[in-house]
């Protein structure tokens, strides 16, 4: 018999059944997105002959109305009832931050209960890596501004507990996101719990200075998995001009990793996702050096 003919417990069809479905039997939770857009740039450089230091830059809106007016948070909004999540996230980055045709993926989905004071939010956050050079930033919409802040987040107090199943392990992590005009700062503790084959991780703001909503966690949460892919996929290259150093290229890896890489181990790891062309720098105050593209037919080879 087709499904279409099929008849449920009250001997409905699903044409029947849906003709006299009742939508507020569940109550309703609003759905936002949020977006992570990552940059890495240079710092004013005070010595030309020095090579500028580089640093992670992240993308936030100011709040311009109630809740947390006057706060910083990450560019997002609500999702229409016709349109996917993707294209909700496209929509609202372009309305609030002026950021078009961008690559963004789908990082993780928050569903905390009173995650948000105005109603039950679930939020589905994503990421992306960008050339901050190619936009032009703009804010709009409920935004009182959009700006990039310089973005660290270190681990200052870990401790494991070993219990009768597996561990506990318990770590505090120190986000800073500052400015010319602006720093702000939280503290997010991440909770892994081990019993057997399960694992869970759980995510607390324990304090959170100017950041609005749980965003300091979600900043937290992104930042670990940039990290995580950049070191198996080719992410960085988003931030490369066409032909660049590989002094230049180590430079982005290290500022994302937060920790300096040995020449010799970062080349030997990524030489075959680059391409040796035949051009130097011509940077006054410094030796001409060999510039590289990207392979696009590179493999990982750890896989």
């Amino acid at each position: 018999m087709p499904n279409n003919l099929l008849k449920n417990k009250q001997n409905l069809t699903e044409e029947q059944f849906l003709a006299t479905y009742n939508p507020n039997k569940y109550e309703r939770p609003s759905v936002t997105v949020d977006m992570l857009i990552f940059t890495v740039t240079d710092e004013e450089k005070e010595n030309y002959r020095k090579l500028p230091e580089k640093v992670l830059r992240l993308l936030m809106i100011k709040r311009g109305d109630h809740p947390y007016i006057g706060q910083w948070a990450l560019p997002g909004g609500f999702v229409h009832m016709d349109e996917s999540l993707d294209e909700a996230a496209l929509r609202e980055l372009k309305e609030e931050t002026n950021i078009d045709n961008i690559y963004m993926e789908q990082l993780y989905t928050w569903g905390d209960v009173g995650r948000d004071p105005r109603t039950r939010v679930i939020s589905a956050s994503y990421m992306s890596l960008v050339d901050s050079s190619t936009l032009n930033i703009k804010a709009s919409d409920d935004a009182d501004d959009a700006k990039w802040f310089t973005v660290s987040c270190r681990l200052y107090q870990e401790q494991k507990t070993v219990t009768e199943q597996g561990y506990i392990l318990q770590k505090l992590f120190k986000l800073n996101l500052s400015n010319d005009e602006n720093n702000l700062s939280a503290i997010v503790k991440t909770i892994k719990t081990v019993e057997g084959k399960v694992t869970k991780v759980e995510r607390e703001v324990v304090e959170s200075n100017g950041i609005a909503f749980d965003h300091a966690k979600i900043i937290e949460y992104g930042i670990e998995r940039l990290r995580s892919k950049i070191e198996y996929t080719d992410i960085a290259f988003n931030l490369m001009p066409e032909l660049f150093t590989l002094t230049e290229f180590q430079k982005v890896y290290e500022v994302i990793l937060d920790t300096e890489l040995l020449k010799a181990n970062f080349r030997r790891k990524t030489a075959n996702m680059v391409i040796e062309s035949n051009e130097y720098t011509k940077n006054a105050g410094h030796r001409p050096s060999k510039l590289f593209r990207f392979n696009p037919n590179w493999t990982n080879i750890s896989e």
